[in-house]
């Protein structure tokens, strides 16, 4: 990573391609794919072999809680943000006149669990201006009745950064007894975490951490665990699942451990635990870093070019994605493949992801491409 020997070494199946979609889908590197047949050997054990699942579970959670400066305890798995999230909903006795703050920029399974159930609180939309959010416009949404406040740190949408120290003080001035979750999916990985402040951090496994799908993590602060407990049966998450009283009544573990209703995914732990060994011994700092500098360019580029990207670049608080609006977003994405360069073109924007596996030849490629397709879809 970085390096583009060892770029070839341990992403072999970059060769070829300027692979720009990691906010999609993030490329293993070869010891992902070790990690996963350990898993394979471990599981061939049988039995015996849950000793070693139930190691690398250990080992995943000290790596995750080192990158979200969390403890240990304050760490728990289930298989997706989805499910985190209807889970995290559970905790809530909320009142008709409760409210739950989301945001124009989240990814639907942050922003969607509050909209649905039989007891919903009032929601309230804090919508963005130019591809940002600004606290102006979060404080007016903020009362006694907020309960909870729900961010991404870094918008799938746009790959708009929130400034998070200023966002998370502004939340507590106003209402200290609300809760601040945060999706980290889109900077796990890419980003150096500091969320100081926040009661639940959640991502998913499969992009910027390396990892594979199946798997998600959840942060739950201590402080926080006994009110943030998920009502759910199971046995993985129970206190005493198989006790006296199991047929009487089921209590749950505080926090984060109440998430795991079942077994984890193994897999998903060996390899999120080996890709962010991986990312931490090349250096999440260097990663980020590295990454910045290359989507800076990303931006001057397309500014040449004539494309707006949709949100700022702000070089102190940057992400890994930059997304631009066009009419032909679609024909635009296919013409990039064409030219072995690896986009997100949903409908009416094209999404670009940089990691630390890429390269300034890829950014070259892709603005070079850039200037000759735009200027056919124009010219058509």
């Amino acid at each position: 990573m970085i390096d583009p020997e060892r770029i070839r070494t341990d992403f072999p199946s970059l060769a070829g391609r300027a692979y720009l979609n990691t906010a999609a889908e993030g490329i293993p590197s070869t010891s992902v794919g070790e990690s996963l047949r350990a898993y394979w050997e471990d599981k061939l054990m049988g039995m015996e072999g849950r000793a070693a699942h139930f190691k690398t579970e250990a080992e995943c959670c000290a790596v995750v809680a080192r990158s979200l400066a969390m403890t240990p305890e304050e760490i728990g798995f289930c298989s997706c943000s989805s499910e985190a999230y209807n889970l995290l909903a559970s905790t809530f006795d909320f009142a008709p006149d409760d409210e739950v703050v989301i945001n124009d920029l989240d990814f639907p399974s942050g922003a969607t669990p509050w909209l649905a159930g039989k007891d919903r609180p009032r929601v309230r939309v804090w919508r963005s201006v130019d591809g940002e959010l600004n606290l102006d416009d979060l404080r007016p949404l903020l009362s006694p009745r907020t309960r909870l406040v729900q961010v991404s740190l870094v918008s799938f949408l746009n790959g708009y950064r929130i400034p998070w120290a200023p966002f998370a003080a502004s939340v507590r001035e106003s209402v200290p007894t609300a809760v601040i979750a945060v999706d980290v999916t889109q900077a796990l990985g890419r980003c150096v975490l500091d969320c100081a402040g926040a009661d639940v951090v959640i991502s998913s496994t499969h992009k910027w951490s390396l990892g594979i799908h199946g798997g998600c993590v959840v942060g739950i602060r201590s402080a926080a665990a006994d009110r943030l407990t998920a009502r759910a049966g199971g046995w993985y998450n129970l206190q005493d699942a198989f006790g006296a009283q199991r047929f009487e009544h089921a209590e749950a573990k505080p926090g984060a451990a109440s998430f795991a209703t079942g077994m984890p995914s193994f897999a998903a732990l060996y390899a999120l635990n080996a890709g962010l060994r991986y990312l931490e011994q090349v250096g999440i700092e260097r990663v980020a870093r590295y990454s910045d500098a290359l989507v800076g360019e990303v931006h001057a580029g397309l500014r040449e070019v004539g494309l707006a990207p949709m949100a700022p670049y702000r070089a102190a608080c940057t992400g890994g994605i930059v997304t631009f609006r066009h009419v032909d977003a679609e024909a635009i994405g296919r013409a990039l493949l064409a030219d072995g360069i690896h986009v997100m073109s949903p409908a009416g924007r094209v999404r670009i992801s940089l990691h630390g596996y890429n390269t300034r030849a890829d950014v070259e490629q892709l603005l070079a491409s850039l200037r000759r397709i735009v200027g056919r879809t124009a010219s058509a």
